[in-house]
């Protein structure tokens, strides 16, 4: 308000305030739905002691994830007498905050999964071992596309092209390089940001499409076939 948005009324100033402090009570019920219910079963007895390791390494990312969450809302209040720009987080404790959220939902889904449902026992075939690590490598270049995202969101940079699949009139925008030492254009310019994001997003899509081909070639369970297919519906959609 006293830097930039001068004409900013109470109601919409409570707007932007109910938002975070609803997000941050909801963080905190997550934290006592993890660490609560932790603390009974570890007191019952019914962890095993690998799982004891597991549930504690999920509810110290439960916390970390919270701290990275302030350390993120700290940049976008700090002053910055260098710059007249809108206030705004750093790009970079986004796409921390991001990516940790990620880790901990996926280690949460892995680890409720493995107990829910036993792990099917299938012969360790060449095309299967092939499968898995095209899985994971996928799995990889989708994380990488959602933390470019993050990037693309603190810098605003989804507001500098509109139009696809050419930006502007260009395959590739003139300004793509314009920051100097280069490696800064990747995380800092956002031209190539939303540039590297929009070619991130088409590579995972063309990876889901091919993990779900070659996995047709593969005789696998009902399940694992369902999560494929899944995989691909939910690239397509999004």
């Amino acid at each position: 308000f006293n830097s930039l948005n001068h004409d900013m009324t109470l109601p919409e100033f409570k707007f932007i305030w109910y938002m975070e402090y609803s997000h941050r009570m909801w963080g905190r019920v997550v934290g006592l739905a993890y660490i609560l219910p932790a603390a009974y079963f570890w007191r019952r007895g019914w962890l095993s002691r690998p799982l004891k390791g597991r549930v504690l390494a999920l509810c110290g990312l439960v916390c970390f994830q919270g701290l990275l969450g302030w350390y993120m809302v700290k940049s976008g209040l700090e002053e910055k007498p260098d710059s007249y720009d809108i206030p705004r987080v750093s790009q970079y404790r986004l796409a921390a905050h991001l990516g940790s959220a990620l880790v901990l939902y996926s280690a949460s889904l892995w680890t409720g999964l493995s107990l829910l449902l036993p792990q099917h026992k299938l012969p360790e075939t060449k095309q299967l071992l092939r499968l898995r690590q095209y899985a994971h490598g996928t799995t990889a270049l989708v994380f990488l596309t959602a933390l470019s995202g993050a990037f693309v969101a603190g810098l605003d940079a989804g507001l500098v092209y509109n139009s696809f699949p050419k930006m502007g009139e260009r395959w590739i925008p003139d300004d793509l390089l314009a920051f100097s030492p280069v490696l800064r254009n990747i995380f800092e310019n956002p031209t190539t940001v939303q540039f590297d994001h929009r070619i991130l997003g088409i590579a995972s899509v063309t990876a889901v499409t091919a993990l779900y081909l070659f996995s047709r070639k593969i005789p696998l369970p009902r399940r694992t076939r369902m999560a494929v297919t899944s995989l691909l519906a939910v690239a397509c959609m999004q």
